[in-house]
């Protein structure tokens, strides 16, 4: 079996790397046909090794680029996201590549037939790859048989996010713990590939795991916050018996002084570039309804701290007369039509430069909540709280891995992952991969009807961790 899943691996990543082999092959053409002779009658000259460099830096680019936005993940996305991530990631390089070629012709190529040409061809390239490697990855890798195995709690949440990738997953029988640890192991004895662990005990849970491990069954294990915790701990070897710390404080000096350094940077940058975008919307908003401008709310940073966050008015001036605090939901009939534009777009987001520039948000951290909608979560998940340990931010890990109806528990998991294992390179990482996720329609898809501020209705269980 673990031949047979080396094969597998392998068959994927030559897939990878036709699909970024033709579209580095469409550059070399283009070059030599048309821009190499360009460059020649600025005598600017190319011997073989020049343009070996230069396709070479090309290729270098595409595959750094689509690793970072998972073009290459054919399986372990779904196919539209392969496509759709492998095509921002070749407009991307495109776009470095005709930057470069500008600066080695010592001004601004005028002549963009050649390039825009070649991405049409990617693009479509991309299409019929995406198609071939999802049919090959469907043959090579059926769906898995799973057991889920679950404690008390309701599975529904979980089963909907397992049935939305039928073409990986297949759940074919549920049991619960009370069940009895011999019944599910003879039951995974049977014709499973793996088993989904979903709301366990811990000492439960740890049986499964040694279990599943000692026979190379394969696990799924939801997470629960001690476990994400743990995961960022710092490894020690002080003594002769491995320990893992997990500090007091969640960012470091030097990284909270990295962090404010490129805060400050690129939120002024990013104000000046954003800046006639701004005024238009700003007048655009005006124009509309006569109302406000911007819109002011009550929100939470770095030790529910509060301040007043800055956003273009995307709502009706009455969106909540009543005073009721909850998120916006699909299809909310309080957003205006320009503000369903702005709101797609995130351009209602761009005022919250100022915020950063003030030192009350950062670019990246977990999104500030209003005191009211923290006082609900935290009445049902305490840990709530944990998320403020660092200043709020633009953008965050749930905003590029999760959706904007995420539950909030689900979303806590995912900022407490940021917390833990922050770095300046992930806070990079995520600026970058922020890019990709304002285009994704997804992204920004209000919370359900039956929701309360992306809690269920009904749903007044506290959640306790075990």
């Amino acid at each position: 079996m673990k031949k047979l899943e080396t094969s597998r691996r392998i068959i994927l990543l030559f897939l990878s790397l036709i699909g970024l082999a033709v579209q580095v092959l469409g550059f070399g053409l283009v070059w030599f046909k048309y821009y190499k002779p360009m460059m020649e009658m600025r005598q600017i000259i190319f011997w073989i090794k020049g343009d070996i460099l230069l396709i070479s830096v090309y290729a270098v680019i595409i595959l750094l680029v689509s690793r970072m936005y998972g073009g290459m993940k054919i399986g372990y996305l779904k196919a539209w996201e392969v496509f759709f991530s492998q095509v921002f990631s070749t407009i991307g390089t495109n776009l470095i590549a005709y930057s470069i070629l500008s600066l080695m012709y010592t001004k601004l190529i005028t002549f963009v037939g050649p390039i825009l040409s070649l991405l049409g061809i990617q693009i479509l390239w991309i299409g019929a790859w995406t198609a071939l490697s999802q049919l090959v990855y469907s043959m090579l890798f059926p769906p898995r048989d799973l057991l889920l195995v679950s404690g008390e709690r309701p599975v529904e949440d979980i089963l909907h996010k397992f049935e939305s990738r039928p073409d990986k997953y297949r759940i074919c029988k549920c049991m619960k713990i009370s069940d009895g640890l011999t019944n599910i192991t003879e039951e995974i004895e049977k014709r499973y590939d793996g088993m989904i662990i979903w709301d366990v005990d811990a000492k439960d849970r740890n049986f499964l795991l040694k279990y599943c491990y000692g026979r190379s069954i394969r696990v799924y294990v939801m997470p629960k916050i001690p476990d994400v915790l743990i995961k960022g701990t710092e490894e020690m070897h002080i003594f002769d018996a491995p320990m893992y710390l997990i500090r007091e404080y969640a960012l470091t000096v030097e990284q909270r002084a990295a962090k404010r350094f490129i805060d400050l940077i690129c939120a002024f940058i990013l104000l000046v570039i954003a800046s006639p975008i701004m005024l238009i919307t700003a007048v655009i908003i005006k124009c509309y309804d006569g109302g406000p401008v911007f819109y002011h709310q009550t929100r939470c940073t770095m030790g529910g701290k509060e301040f007043q966050i800055m956003k273009f008015r995307s709502m009706r001036v009455d969106a909540e007369k009543d005073g009721v605090a909850r998120l916006a939901s699909k299809k909310d009939d309080r957003i205006t039509p320009i503000g369903h534009v702005i709101r797609s777009t995130r351009i209602d987001e761009l005022p919250q430069l100022l915020n950063i520039l003030k030192g009350e948000m950062s670019f990246i951290g977990p999104r500030p909540e209003r005191p009211e909608i923290i006082k609900q979560y935290t009445e049902i998940m305490p840990e709530f709280v944990f998320r403020m340990k660092v200043k709020a931010g633009l953008a965050g890990y749930a905003q590029v891995y999760g959706k904007y109806n995420t539950t909030p528990y689900d979303k806590l998991k995912l900022d407490l992952t940021y917390i833990e294992n922050y770095s300046v390179w992930l806070d990079l990482k995520l600026m970058l991969l922020t890019i990709k996720v304002i285009f994704q329609p997804d992204s920004t898809e209000g919370v359900d009807g039956t929701q309360i501020t992306a809690l269920k209705a009904g749903n007044s269980k506290k959640r306790g961790e075990k």
